[in-house]
């Protein structure tokens, strides 16, 4: 059923399985008492329940929150930071500068676009090993189809500072060894031994800490999206402490120019007029 049916079904009402508020009375949050039965929650367990609608216990919790704290870099040279570090410098309010540096790290090549693919990629990769695939096949199909796989290379650094400290904390909850972290490792020296020689970035360690715990596709897309939050309102303050219009002036002899050469004007002369 579509067209005006379907909108008639729906219409003067939101039928929603999620939650409602009742104001002066209570809030329902996935079937629960916002301020009754989920009161004692810290902040990421009521997100990660309100985006999976499952429970998780205390380690799993403390891994996800890690994932989090890991990448929260307050470094306005960063892409998506840089937008909250330009409103800053342009005065605008701390939510629009904020909003659209969250917005930004949506990016196919840096962000949340390399998240799906990274997870996609590694979900759909063991459950062709469990059937019988071969991994080296596997990873040269990947390359051939995208020139490239994600979660593995990184601009500017062989390296990532953050594997070692999410790994060290992972094996102290007992979460360092399922299949998918497993795999990562796996596809990553596979990539070094042979002609490839990407390393390993922490979008595939990350979405494969993920994939372990159980979080799909979308569940991780939504699970990162704060991510890099607490990095960008520091950038937003420094820059809208300092003169307005001074962060990242670029001069033009910057700029490669390949215009028309330099012309001179020559001023009009009026007296024949």
């Amino acid at each position: 059923m579509n067209g005006p049916e379907l909108l008639k079904e729906h219409a003067d009402c939101l039928k929603s399985r999620m939650g409602a508020c009742f104001p002066g009375e209570r809030a329902v949050f996935r079937g629960h008492d916002l301020h009754v039965e989920l009161k004692d929650m810290d902040w990421i367990e009521l997100y990660v329940f309100g985006v999976t609608g499952r429970r998780f216990t205390q380690k799993q919790l403390r891994l996800l929150q890690a994932i989090w704290v890991y990448t929260s870099y307050p470094d306005g040279r960063i892409w998506n930071n840089r937008v909250a570090a330009l409103a800053g410098s342009a005065r605008s309010t701390g939510t629009l500068g904020i909003a659209a540096a969250l917005a930004v790290s949506e990016a196919s090549i840096y962000g949340r676009g390399v998240d799906i693919r990274v997870i996609e990629f590694l979900i759909r990769t063991r459950k062709a090993l469990d059937n019988g695939a071969v991994l080296a096949d596997c990873v040269q199909d990947e390359m051939t189809k995208h020139r490239g796989i994600a979660g593995y290379g990184r601009p500017l650094a062989s390296g990532d500072e953050r594997i070692a400290p999410i790994m060290t904390l992972a094996r102290t909850l007992y979460l360092d060894d399922g299949p998918h972290v497993q795999l990562a490792f796996a596809i990553d020296e596979l990539l070094l031994t042979g002609r490839w020689r990407l390393r390993m970035n922490y979008g595939a360690i990350a979405a494969a800490l993920c994939a372990d715990i159980g979080l799909s596709t979308q569940e991780y897309y939504l699970f990162v999206f704060p991510t890099f939050l607490a990095g960008m309102p520091p950038c937003y303050i420094e820059s809208a402490e300092k003169p307005e219009g001074t962060l990242f002036p670029l001069s033009c002899a910057h700029i490669r120019y390949e215009g028309p050469p330099k012309r001179e004007w020559q001023r009009p002369d009026h007296s024949q007029e």
